[in-house]
């Protein structure tokens, strides 16, 4: 991995989101506890710690996206696409601001090529969460916008320059329409325990099963028109519980005797 002494600050390659790379900067008494490469020399290098990567300075398959990606688009293109982006971005944010707080804009604003919805008043208010609004969007057919990052409760929409203007208004409608399921369970006509945010997604074996929620099988599986959208298999499951705790799904070792 690529590490380079500046003014005191060592910088190793990151992979944001999409395919590109960029540096993260440490300061000097972290130095030591970056990774490092067990073959290939690196000057400069302070750490004794081992690789994370194969390749020293990131990974090779990246790196050819990134460069035809550059080459297809060309100067104008990357222009276009980029204020294509930040279009998209400030049309989501300022269609959005009345029901979700938008966080990080500017002195006129507006956002970059991406805008955060805070949901923390929401979650304070009513008891919904980012994660409660996260799932029902499986619903609605969408995967759900990036959580918790940058900011631990929001919802970070990312539309890039590749979202049609019909799509950015189908995620705009769903998300009001989840604004709206919020308002009902705050105004007490769903309880917190047992609404179609909480029990979200909602599968196919639900709607053969017995029904005992009080709100309809139909709200819960086709929201706001969602009638040709992917089905999800499971419900979720024990969302950070996995990351937090050590455990091994392997079969017994006595089956394979």
């Amino acid at each position: 991995m690529s590490h380079l002494n500046l003014h005191k600050t060592f910088c190793i390659p990151h992979g944001g989101d999409g395919p590109g790379m960029g540096p993260i900067g440490v300061k000097a008494h972290l130095a030591p506890f970056v990774p490092g490469h067990q073959v290939v020399h690196i000057d400069g290098l302070l750490t004794t710690q081992g690789a994370v990567s194969a390749a020293p300075f990131g990974s090779a398959s990246i790196l050819p996206i990134s460069w035809m990606y550059i080459r297809m688009m060309g100067a104008e293109g990357l222009k276009n696409a980029s204020q294509v982006a930040i279009l998209n971005a400030n049309y989501i944010a300022t269609r959005l601001k009345d029901a979700y707080p938008v966080l990080y804009t500017g002195r006129d604003g507006r956002v970059g090529h991406e805008c955060i919805l805070d949901i923390r008043p929401l979650k304070e208010s009513t008891g919904i969460s980012e994660m409660d609004i996260a799932k029902r969007l499986i619903d609605y057919g969408f995967h759900a916008p990036t959580m918790s990052f940058p900011v631990a409760g929001t919802l970070m929409v990312e539309p890039t320059e590749s979202e049609s203007q019909v799509e950015l208004d189908r995620f705009i409608d769903a998300m009001l329409a989840i604004r709206a399921e919020i308002q009902r369970v705050a105004q007490g006509e769903w309880p917190l325990e047992d609404n179609p945010l909480v029990n979200a997604p909602h599968t196919q074996q639900e709607m053969v099963s017995k029904w005992s929620h009080p709100y309809s099988r139909e709200l819960a599986v086709f929201p706001a028109g969602a009638e040709h959208k992917y089905w999800p298999s499971v419900k979720r499951l024990d969302d950070v519980y996995g990351d937090r705790n050590l455990f091994c799904s392997c079969v017994p070792i006595g089956d394979y005797a």
